[in-house]
């Protein structure tokens, strides 16, 4: 799998400190589905989503790039 797209830095500040995904990002970016995203946080092997308001949550852009440079490649 590969690393994620990183968006350039805007003037010094990371732009993905406070850059947060809504699932359907998620599930594009990993190729998860949602259930398989849900059941490998629930395993602790998945950044957990942070609560963004009453009824959405996101995660951060930075939890998933580490997460996905620290999986090992996969050959098909």
């Amino acid at each position: 799998m590969s690393a994620l797209p990183v968006p350039s830095d805007a003037g010094g500040v990371d732009p993905q400190a406070s850059r947060f995904v809504r699932i359907a990002a998620v599930r594009q970016m990993t190729g998860l589905g949602r259930s398989t995203i849900y059941r490998l946080v629930a395993a602790c092997q998945f950044p957990p989503p942070v609560q963004l308001s009453s009824r959405a949550v996101g995660w951060r852009l930075s939890d998933l790039e580490q997460w996905s440079r620290a999986r090992k490649p996969t050959s098909h």
